[in-house]
Order: C-alpha cells, then structure tokens, then sequence
C-alpha cells in the first residue's frame, strides 16, 4: 500500500490521501462540542454584560479572572453547588469560559500578570507528593469511609 493510501484515521481501510494530510492538523474532531456549546451561552452572557471580545479590547487582569474561576465557580461547584445562582448556568462552563477569556488575552499579549511573586520553588511538589505517599503508605492497614456528596450531610 502506498503512503498517500495508507490508514491515516485508524479505521483499517484505505484513505483519500487528502487524510493523510488532514490527518496532522489541529484536530477540532477531539472537542466534545457539547461542551462548548454550553461555554458558548456562558461566553454569550459575557457578551451581553460586557461587550464582544470587550476582553480582546481592554485586556484582562489575571487575578480577577483567577478569583471568577477559583472563588466563586470552581470552589462552589466543588462545595455542591452544580449550578451558578447569577447566570444559571454550570459553575464549569463559567469556569472554563473565564480561563478562555484568560487564555486569549494571554495570547493576545494585552494581560495583566499581577500574580504573587513565585512562591514555588524547585522541587517543592515533588517533595510533598512524597510526604503524601508517606503518609497514605503509613496508613495502609486503615479502612476509613470516604463521605462524598452521595452521604450528603445536611
């Protein structure tokens, strides 16, 4: 079999050669689009608050977007609280729109980087993920209940 016939996407039979060439291309196909879609309605009640791209324009401040994400969707949703009581929304659609935003204006070269001085140091997670596999090695002949949202605990 030649090259430009061969099995570019791994269905076993042979291609168009035009695969083999699309085959090496930024795979939008890998997206879950059902996803993205949802991130879109959350972009859109940016759009309507704030303006198009007003984030492109104006650039953004890392913090601010590091609070949105972390403060009040990631930490909430983590807490139980699946959905944003302001848009109505997932708290992960608006935390994965938010790191769009943050994303793009990086890419944009228009952010603010007004994150702390480095506080990690070489080394510093490597050292700790050993500590914790200590500690998990230690214990290993416990067997305690591990409570998850399905004890819920009112």
């Amino acid at each position: 079999m030649n090259e430009a016939n061969h099995d570019a996407g791994g269905t076993g039979k042979q291609s168009n050669p035009k695969d083999l060439v699309g085959s090496k291309k930024v795979p939008l196909s890998t997206l879950p689009f059902r996803v993205l879609w949802r991130v879109a309605l959350a972009m859109l009640e940016g759009m309507v608050k704030y303006g198009r791209h007003n984030y492109r324009a104006a650039g953004v401040r890392a913090s601010v977007y590091f609070d949105a994400v972390m403060s009040r969707h990631l930490g909430p949703w983590w807490e139980g609280e699946d959905i944003d009581p302001d848009s109505g929304f997932s708290h992960i659609d608006k935390a994965i729109a938010g790191l769009m935003v943050l994303r793009d204006s990086m890419l944009q070269g228009n952010w603010v980087d007004d994150r702390p001085p480095r506080g990690i140091k070489p080394g510093d997670l490597t050292e700790l993920n050993a500590e914790a596999a200590r500690i998990i090695d230690k214990h290993t002949d416990k067997n305690p209940k591990h409570w998850t949202i399905q004890d819920d605990i009112q």
